[in-house]
């Protein structure tokens, strides 16, 4: 009787991890952070038997994944948990970040599969030595030599013309105040991904300043919901692009000429893994807290100040001008007629 019971103790921790055969790591290199997923319980791994760069166990159960993020991408001797940079000069630079997930059990005998998940983010972009510029806008996502295929896929965030998204807009992009409150239309998309793979947009805000932990801020979309009725979301995680629509704004007290950064949160999710879909708002409070899972992008927006203030001084000038040269001209007429 004592072994059965101890059996039984024993048999919630021997199936609290069903093993998978998780061959592949799917990674997203943002601008400002990788993230790297791998499916949940790898050849039979627990989170807490894994770690990035065999330093540190931070990862993160999200659904179906376990899930790394590096935020940090600057170079520095002690890069973080074990990240290695490489720079790679020519007429074409970049920067190579490299790191691995690993499994490590201190236990007397193994009984899993080893793993050694290896990765790597390349960024084409101007480097400075103590802050990433890479471009805001756009992010790479890629799978490896997993059973669900290689594929690498180009993330980014554009403006379009219309609600018809069929034209993206130049950077970089300028709101006159006379067009404040107009609609701008916002496309995130990711092409060359399977159709299994959706993109998510789980938060969007507005910042005064170019960073996005700025407390100064406007939220659009929180976790995946509107929040206002001046937020309209056309697609969210059904396709290889979500798209919504906002009215512009402005922030106070800011000059004539001013940026707004808009930032969003989003991610690409395996379709046929998990449910990608959010629940709809309407059976659900929008709770002020953000629950973030994905990268970043950010987009930059001038704001110019109207000048026609000074072009209507221009004008009344022009005005008085042409009025004083008309009565002069029709008074040296009078005279001359009266000479005559």
């Amino acid at each position: 009787m004592a072994f059965v019971s101890a059996l039984l103790m024993l048999l919630p921790v021997a199936w609290s991890c069903i093993p998978q055969k998780a061959d592949y790591v799917m990674v997203s290199c943002f601008p400002n952070a990788i993230i790297a997923n791998v499916p949940e319980c790898p050849y039979g791994w627990e989170i807490e038997h894994l770690s990035l760069g065999g330093v540190c166990y931070n990862g993160i159960h999200s659904p179906g994944y376990y899930r790394f993020i590096i935020p940090d991408l600057t170079p520095k001797n002690h890069s973080y948990c074990g990240t290695q940079s490489e720079y790679m000069p020519g007429k074409d630079p970049k920067y190579i970040f490299y790191n691995s997930i690993v499994s490590n059990d201190t236990s007397l005998t193994v009984r899993n599969q080893p793993v050694n998940y290896t990765f790597s983010c390349t960024y084409r972009a101007a480097y400075l030595v103590n802050n990433a510029v890479f471009s805001q806008r756009v992010a790479t996502v890629y799978v490896n030599n997993g059973s669900i295929g290689t594929f690498r896929s180009q993330l980014s965030m554009n403006v379009f013309t219309n609600s018809k998204f069929l034209y993206a807009k130049d950077a970089p992009y300028v709101i006159d105040t006379s067009e404040i409150g107009s609609e701008v239309f916002i496309g995130i998309e990711a092409k060359g991904l399977s159709n299994r793979f959706k993109v998510v947009i789980n938060n969007c805000w507005a910042t005064p300043s170019p960073y996005s932990t700025d407390r100064k801020r406007w939220s659009l979309i929180i976790n995946s919901c509107s929040s206002d009725n001046t937020v309209t979301i056309f697609e969210n995680a059904k396709d290889s692009r979500s798209m919504f629509k906002f009215n512009s704004f402005r922030f106070q007290r800011q000059e004539k000429v001013s940026t707004v950064w808009l930032h969003c949160e989003v991610q690409v999710c395996d379709g046929e893994r998990i449910i990608c879909q959010p629940s709809p708002c309407s059976v659900r409070s929008l709770s002020s807290e953000v629950d973030p899972n994905g990268g970043i992008l950010t987009a930059e927006f001038h704001i110019k100040g109207n000048q026609s203030s000074n072009n209507g001084h221009i004008t009344g000038v022009s005005v008085l001008i042409l009025l004083v040269v008309l009565i002069n001209t029709c008074y040296d007429f009078i005279n001359g007629s009266r000479i005559l």
